[in-house]
């Protein structure tokens, strides 16, 4: 079984690997095994995947290199690992920017820790962490923390909400799960109980919430969200939006998840995206105005057509 937590485990034990056996030339494997707390046929994977590892170019002299001898290892060749990491400008400053922006996002655990690493980083780039670049947060900061506050307490809430997909607000009593930021935006993940699902809501569409005097009791089958991929993920069910864009709005093929994108050869795009309702579709193309045509499917086109005869009918009305 493999997964996130059980990769960074083996990119840890790997990193420590090298210097661990450069101090103990002709160790047992069973010995290091021991002491390493693995088993010695995951040591022994361990030890066959290094021997793949090394610098760019993969040649000879790039690689790490070893001598099994027996049931002992030796590590003959250690392709510079020993060697301080020297981090570029360019790598340095992303690092900095990356840590500041870590340090000041609302509610972020282990702030010390954060703020040491970084205090170390800036010692050790110099003049350059002091580049004038600035961290944007969210607006909306200052709710992200009261909301955390609010889960941290343990307690169910009732919120109002607005809902983009369907343009409406709606009240709902919610246990809170956890919060969490993903692409930006930070978002409260709960059981809903008007929907009797877990649901992600954005921190910045809950209009007003309040803590109930019940704790916060997510069922067995509250199952959090995979946010590893982002928030939306299209599946064969949704509706399938077929539209012809302009040079102008192509934006929308980076911002929302879509299917294909044929290039028709000139300035116009045909794109396809999946949509959870066609109200939240209609609302955007209508805003994206002339630069985006409707191909399908049937029932946007005649939804969006309906509006745009009606808007058209408010400014032929006499007296308006």
């Amino acid at each position: 079984m493999t997964g996130p937590r059980q990769s960074a485990d083996r990119l840890g034990r790997l990193l420590l690997l090298v210097p661990y056996l450069l101090a103990r030339p002709g160790i047992l494997i069973a010995e290091a095994a021991a002491e390493l707390n693995v088993s010695e046929r995951q040591l022994r994977e361990d030890l066959e995947l290094l021997w793949v590892c090394g610098l760019p170019g993969y040649g000879p002299g790039d690689l790490i290199d070893m001598a099994l001898d027996g049931d002992r290892v030796t590590i003959s060749h250690d392709a510079g690992i020993d060697r301080p990491l020297r981090l570029t400008q360019d790598e340095a400053l992303a690092l900095v920017v990356a840590l500041r922006m870590l340090a000041e996002t609302p509610g972020t655990g282990h702030r010390d820790v954060i703020e040491r690493a970084l205090a170390k980083i800036e010692n050790a780039a110099g003049d350059l962490a002091d580049a004038p670049v600035a961290v944007k947060l969210p607006a909306n900061s200052k709710r992200v923390d009261n909301v955390r506050a609010a889960v941290e307490s343990g307690h169910a809430l009732r919120m109002t909400y607005y809902t983009a997909a369907r343009d409406e607000t709606t009240d709902r009593v919610v246990d809170p799960m956890r919060v969490l930021m993903v692409g930006g935006k930070a978002y409260l993940e709960a059981w809903c109980r008007n929907a009797e699902a877990t649901r992600l809501f954005r921190i910045d569409r809950i209009d007003d919430f309040a803590e109930l005097d019940e704790p916060s009791r997510p069922p067995a089958e509250a199952v959090p969200h995979d946010v590893t991929d982002g928030v939306f993920h299209p599946t064969p069910d949704l509706q399938l939006v077929t539209l012809r864009v302009g040079r102008g709005s192509r934006w929308i093929t980076e911002y929302y998840p879509v299917e294909e994108v044929t290039r028709t050869g000139g300035e116009e795009w045909v794109v396809t995206m999946r949509v959870t309702d066609l109200g939240w579709a209609q609302r955007l193309l209508l805003g994206l105005g002339p630069d985006v045509t409707v191909l399908g499917p049937p029932e946007l086109l005649r939804r969006i057509r309906e509006q745009a005869t009606a808007a058209l009918d408010q400014y032929s009305t006499p007296g308006r």
